[in-house]
């Protein structure tokens, strides 16, 4: 396969964005990007990633979301749903590309992005 894909980035979804902000800022000095009141990115921490707020659903228990990085989003999406993946939440725009979400066989949820506008 040519369009390798790569674990790339972790998203952890939590139901009070603020106060989860201030505690990794006061306990490990991190720093953030918001990106709008329900999303904030982090960087140079070992691996990217970011909070999420939770709206009308609990966190996932303390569970993250494992993003992976692909450069034909399309074409992975295709090769994801012929292999047996459930597709959860199909292709759409954020501030910095494109993603979609699915299930795989053993009932965990991941991420798949882009930084292409168009496969």
């Amino acid at each position: 396969m040519d369009n390798q894909v790569n674990i790339n980035y972790v998203e952890f979804s939590v139901t009070d964005i603020e106060a989860t902000k201030s505690f990794f800022s006061e306990a490990f000095g991190w720093t953030f990007i918001d990106y709008g009141p329900d999303y904030a990115s982090f960087s140079n921490r070992g691996l990217d990633g970011g909070f999420s707020q939770s709206t009308g659903l609990p966190a996932s228990d303390g569970g993250a979301l494992i993003v992976l990085y692909s450069a034909d989003l399309k074409a992975t999406l295709k090769r994801v749903e012929q292999a047996g993946g459930i597709i959860c939440k199909p292709i759409f725009a954020f501030p910095g590309g494109r993603r979609f979400h699915f299930v795989e066989p053993g009932g965990n949820q991941l991420a798949v992005w882009s930084d292409k506008v168009e496969d």
